[in-house]
């Protein structure tokens, strides 16, 4: 396998959010045990939605537990659930960022499909439910799409570039293929990078029912009875490093990043196309320098509509040939559900452990062969096998395309 010109990455921390808690621990051990987050949708307005079921942080959350009453004021949801994934992955990575300037050169990429819309949802009632004639002063510093990168570089003293990028549900998937860049190249010496989401508003869900893909009782992905995604929110944020930043400090190291890719389908806004899908995986791939063969397992973008299961089935042979029919395949999207900007996150946290662990995480609730979805996707059971390489695939609305290839930690 060639390694590709510039510094190669590691991720030395990670932290996340998810229905199953706050921890990445907690994440990963329901995945593992093949555990369902998906719950009954908790919302004031339940009772006008035709939205039954929903993927959401457990309900004993009380951000006041966490922030204090200067700074919580200033936070959305998503910039709650971004903070303490951040918190953790700092935690977890041991940096000390004042030590040698290291903030200066630390950039923050969060990737967010949606923004602040618990805020948005909240003043809008306000304006033209309460007919209030004035909103809530920090509304603007909530709703902005940066504020999660704002936030985090603010808390730990990051100094370096931080943005947002919004992809819709390939944006944290994007995030970080931009933080490596840049620790590629020399922009950076350490990158916090993840995804953040959280978009249980009314309207919002309403705008959900009009589209006609959410599922009423359970998420099935690649199951021939699968009747639509599930709704998640949550975070997940992950500290990149070059290796020898890494290995200069002693820090355990728990996979290696090898490469991203990224495309467009150019061909319609919501209908996915298996070309441009192939296409994002294969140039991950050679962006890590990695061949089909070396890949043991995909965490796939499954999220259980009728269109997208087989057109990521037919990407993945498009991308693998003869070598998708030896691939281990799951969604886990089937557990912790669909957190739209946020998902390549909670997933991305399920690829790193499969790798350090020899453990794929399974597809729970695939019940029901599809004869046009035909690869190996792990049905319902966690599956012990030494994964060498995996690719974490994230795919949105839009056509867009962003694909992760990571390795076992050198």
């Amino acid at each position: 396998m060639s390694i590709p010109h510039g510094r190669r990455i590691v991720i030395t921390g990670m932290g996340a959010v998810s229905p199953f808690g706050i921890g990445a621990a907690s994440l990963w051990q329901a995945l593992r045990e093949g555990r369902s987050g998906i719950a009954p949708l908790r919302h004031p307005d339940a009772g006008r939605l035709r939205v039954r079921v929903a993927a959401q942080v457990p309900a004993d959350f009380d951000p006041a537990a966490h922030f204090d009453e200067r700074t919580l004021p200033m936070l959305d949801r998503l910039s709650q659930f971004a903070l303490l994934a951040a918190r953790e992955a700092i935690a977890q990575s041991g940096l000390d960022f004042a030590l040698n300037d290291l903030g200066r050169r630390t950039a923050v990429i969060v990737g967010s499909g949606i923004g602040g819309e618990n805020s948005h949802d909240e003043q809008y009632r306000r304006l033209y439910a309460d007919n209030a004639t004035r909103v809530h002063p920090l509304s603007i510093i909530r709703v902005m799409m940066n504020a999660p990168a704002s936030q985090i570089s603010m808390a730990h003293g990051l100094r370096g570039p931080a943005f947002v990028a919004s992809s819709a549900c390939a944006s944290t998937n994007h995030a970080v293929i931009q933080a490596a860049q840049m620790i590629r190249n020399g922009l950076a010496d350490v990158a916090v990078t993840g995804g953040a989401d959280a978009c249980f508003s009314y309207g919002l869900l309403r705008a959900w029912e009009a589209m006609r893909v959410l599922a009423d009782d359970t998420c099935r992905p690649f199951s021939a009875n699968r009747r639509g995604l599930v709704l998640a929110e949550g975070a997940g944020m992950f500290v990149l490093e070059s290796l020898e930043h890494a290995q200069a400090r002693g820090a355990t190291i728990l996979a290696e990043y090898g490469g991203g890719g990224m495309s467009a389908d150019a061909s319609d806004i919501v209908a996915p196309d298996p070309v441009g899908a192939a296409a994002a995986m294969t140039q991950a791939l050679a962006d890590a320098g990695l061949e089909p063969q070396d890949i043991d397992y995909i965490n796939a973008h499954g999220t259980a509509t009728q269109a997208n299961d087989i057109s990521e089935t037919r990407a993945i042979r498009l991308a693998f040939g003869t070598a998708a029919d030896r691939l281990a395949v799951s969604s886990t999207k089937s557990m912790h559900g669909h957190a739209m900007g946020a998902s390549g996150a909670l997933e991305l946290v399920a690829t790193i452990n499969a790798l350090r662990e020899g453990v794929v995480p399974p597809t729970a609730n695939l019940d029901v062969v599809d004869p046009a979805c035909d690869l190996d996707y792990v049905p319902n059971t966690a599956r012990a096998i030494p994964v060498r390489a995996a690719l974490s695939n994230s795919f949105a609305f839009g056509g867009l395309n962003a694909v992760l290839a990571l390795k076992r930690a050198p």
